[in-house]
């Protein structure tokens, strides 16, 4: 009998799945099964993953320089330390666009995600003044050193917001991991994935992309709990650890 007869259920799924997330690696497609209350077992599922040819060419480790790893803050409670960054793009007919993303470093929650063909430092009083109506500002911004976020109007406004802002040392990415894997995904799921007309179609495209990130979305180091979820479950009062 033909696998793909005796197991068409699960390639009926795993092809909803990777429909238009092809980035997706088995771990993070059997999670999304289980979520769904599929019974298969992991390895029934892995051969016919494999079978699909959907595994993901693994890229070689590059060898870096010894370093001393310094593990990243967890914060204990959500919209304590939010972390913000910017990324760039282009439309299919080459105009370049910029995103702006914002984290709660606590749950992995995609706060929001501004896009436009230029962001300024005034831009972003005006973008956290709407995040601050609709969802409060943390304690703490972490950011890299770039201009905008060193314009002299919106420091002053962050500190009278009572928002520290904590810039992180030129040219270490990594004190800012956050973000720069949310920006990976982001790139990874959506951005690559299609090409867009009009900033319009990008904005619609990033508004779904952020329900399915924060609702449905499993995270690894939230003990396979949705962003929301893990809102909901400090909002319960419940008891709760973080990987590190």
């Amino acid at each position: 009998m033909c696998w793909r007869v005796r197991d068409a259920e699960i390639v009926a799924e795993l092809e909803t799945l990777i429909e238009n997330r092809p980035s997706r690696g088995f771990w993070k497609c059997r999670k999304l099964l289980r979520r769904r209350g599929k019974p298969w077992n992991h390895k029934r599922i892995y051969r016919v993953y494999k079978l699909m040819n959907l595994h993901l060419r693994r890229k070689a480790k590059q060898r870096l320089p010894k370093r001393v790893r310094a593990p990243l803050y967890v914060p204990a409670l959500p919209d304590t330390v939010w972390s913000a960054d910017f990324m760039a793009d282009a439309l299919a007919c080459g105009r370049r666009f910029r995103t702006f993303n914002v984290v709660d470093d606590f749950n992995r929650e995609a706060i929001h995600i501004e896009i436009d063909t230029s962001i300024t430092s005034s831009r972003l009083i005006r973008i956290f003044e709407r995040i601050q109506k609709d969802h409060g500002l943390p304690q703490l911004l972490r950011t890299d050193n770039g201009p905008e976020f060193l314009g002299e109007q919106f420091m002053q406004w962050a500190a009278q917001e009572g928002m520290a802002i904590q810039y992180i040392q030129p040219g270490k990415p990594n004190q800012n991991a956050y973000v720069e894997r949310f920006n990976r995904t982001y790139r990874e799921e959506l951005l690559d994935q299609h090409l867009f007309r009009s900033l319009d179609d990008v904005r619609e495209a990033t508004y779904w992309w952020m329900l399915e990130y924060n609702e449905e979305r499993p995270h690894d180091s939230l003990g396979d709990l949705t962003p929301a979820e893990m809102r909901a479950q400090v909002a319960g009062n419940s008891t709760f650890e973080l990987s590190p």
